[in-house]
């Protein structure tokens, strides 16, 4: 009986998004084709920089993580294929964690698709916004890529953090990981003139069996005078930390950082009114 209802439920959900989908073509304007191709974003990092962009209404399907009330065409590794053919976008943008032998796959016949980077640094950032200036026929949006260049490199410097010894940490909770060299927020705060003390390339996650296996030994380890979190609030385990040397512990809004994104901006001012707690 169960594999009977599988399909017809697989049906409904189609048959829903493709009427969504003709919804959508109807509310998009009229110069669609020029102005606003159609758009799946298969990131939230990638969402924040169509937004960024000014194309937030282009997108017609975003990943299961991302907020937009428009269809959810799958993960990030797991796109669905069916779903994304059914919205008939011109443009798919995925992250490059998507396989890519799995974005050819999915990516619709009439469709062109890119994989987008910005893990690594915060000139990968910059370069999504050409690719994406570039792929949508944006060239009026050129100005842009040079305004975010400037704009994240001044507020970095006004930060002056003069060799602060740092470490970044994604959360204190669940599956933390320490951000490391060849990652955009080592990029990023090195920029600011913070010493970020974690020496692994790209990020460390903290768990049993790992060279180091939790905070308080990464705190031992490296000594850093100042431990951002990317978090809303402190977590009650952080606050039972017993380093061996004293901490400051700054918690910072993680939707402002953890995205590679032009939203960073908004951490980097963030960052900037917070500077009594790690100065």
């Amino acid at each position: 009986m169960a594999t009977r209802q599988k399909p017809v439920i697989r049906m409904s959900r189609l048959l829903h998004y493709s009427l969504l989908a003709g919804l959508l073509f109807l509310s998009l304007p009229a110069n669609a084709s020029a102005d606003c191709p159609r758009i799946i974003s298969q990131s939230p990092y990638i969402t924040h920089t169509l937004e960024w962009l000014g194309l937030k209404q282009c997108i017609v399907g975003a990943s299961r993580y991302d907020q937009l009330e428009v269809p959810d065409t799958g993960g990030v590794m797991d796109p669905d294929g069916e779903i994304i053919a059914s919205l008939e976008p011109a443009i798919l943008f995925t992250s490059d964690w998507t396989d890519p032998q799995e974005q050819a796959a999915i990516t619709p016949e009439n469709a062109r698709s890119y994989r987008l980077q910005g893990f690594q640094s915060m000139a990968q950032i910059e370069q999504n916004l050409r690719t994406i200036i570039e792929a949508t026929g944006r060239t009026d949006l050129e100005p842009r890529t040079e305004q975010f260049a400037r704009q994240w490199r001044e507020a970095a410097n006004r930060l002056e953090a003069a060799g602060t010894r740092a470490l970044l940490l994604s959360s204190c909770s669940g599956k933390p990981y320490s951000f490391g060299r060849e990652t955009w927020l080592y990029d990023l705060f090195t920029t600011a003139g913070f010493e970020v003390v974690e020496t692994h390339r790209r990020i460390r996650h903290l768990q049993p069996g790992k060279e180091i296996e939790d905070l308080t030994a990464l705190l031992n380890r490296f000594e850093p005078e100042v431990l951002f979190i990317f978090e809303r609030h402190i977590a009650k385990n952080c606050n039972m930390l017993t380093p061996e040397v004293p901490v400051r512990i700054v918690t910072l809004d993680g939707e402002l950082f953890l995205h590679p994104a032009p939203v960073l901006l908004k951490g980097i001012a963030r960052l900037q009114s917070r500077q009594n707690e790690w100065k």
